[in-house]
């Protein structure tokens, strides 16, 4: 059987079977396996309405009998599914908002394969059931660092409008290969949108030949701190896309290390940030 696979089907006529049981028969998984996958958020359902194809969701209750004009989706990946990961710490729990502290090699959110290794799912079963959780902001699953999570609608468009007006601070701690100037902003454009990045140099390891930086981010691109700085040739040690072969055993050197805005719900100023040993690598 493959390790890796997607099934999909949509439901003809009211069927006298639960939703494990028709992905059992169609895929050859055994139900065990089947409602494994589905409580690590490898399946989806969605559901069929008279105004037309609803949104779809995740499923994750076995027993859940499908209806005519459902349709259930399977991302199977055997590996994915049998993999462990590190566990998130909160850090600020406030009505209507969080602040984590993410390890490497945790995703912020699940994919269509899955969100057991990931921040929201970690955090939606800490908040337990009638406590939504919203992701506001992405952090690389390679990185470590704080992340912002909503729990109310009001909050999560709020807050994710302030990173849309880059109305956050957001400063990291990132070594890089070799010495950069002490001071810099690099404001290449990114996938044809502008993006700041500036940094100040603490420290440099002759020996190494690795400097320890810090960085704040003025707009928000795919991996733009990473980019921004092997595009300057000072790639972020252990980065294992734009590292060009500059690997480390310890991971990726880039740390999200403090958050601060004006709260838009209660305009407090609000400031999150590591403490000083956290920010050693």
């Amino acid at each position: 059987m493959k390790r890796r696979f997607t099934f999909k089907y949509t439901v003809s006529q009211p069927l006298a079977v639960t939703a494990c049981d028709l992905l059992a028969a169609n895929t050859g998984l055994s139900k065990r396996v089947v409602k494994d996958a589905m409580a690590k958020g490898a399946v989806w359902l969605r559901r069929a309405r008279r105004t037309g194809g609803g949104k779809s969701r995740r499923l994750r209750r076995a027993s859940m009998a499908l209806r005519a004009g459902d349709h259930i989706e399977l991302y199977y990946d055997a590996d994915l599914l049998a993999s462990s990961c590190p566990l998130a710490t909160c850090r600020f729990n406030d009505q209507h908002y969080s602040i984590w502290y993410k390890p490497a090699g945790l995703l912020t959110q699940g994919t269509q394969f899955g969100d057991a290794c990931s921040l929201l799912r970690q955090a939606e079963q800490a908040a337990g059931p009638g406590r939504p959780v919203y992701p506001v902001h992405r952090l690389d699953r390679e990185a470590q660092g704080l992340v912002l999570l909503a729990h109310s609608s009001r909050a999560a468009a709020a807050l994710s409008r302030l990173f849309q007006d880059n109305a956050v601070e957001k400063r990291y701690r990132v070594q890089v290969l070799g010495r950069p100037a002490d001071h810099a902003r690099v404001d290449t454009p990114l996938d044809g949108k502008s993006a700041q990045t500036e940094y100040w140099l603490c420290d440099y390891d002759l020996e190494t030949n690795v400097a320890t930086l810090d960085v704040a981010i003025h707009s928000g691109r795919l991996h733009q701190i990473r980019r921004h700085l092997a595009g300057i040739g000072h790639p972020v040690m252990g980065d294992p896309r734009y590292g060009e072969g500059n690997k480390n055993t310890s991971g990726m050197r880039l740390l999200a290390a403090s958050l601060s805005f004006s709260c838009p719900l209660s305009g407090r100023p609000r400031s999150f940030a590591l403490d000083a040993h956290e920010l050693a690598f």
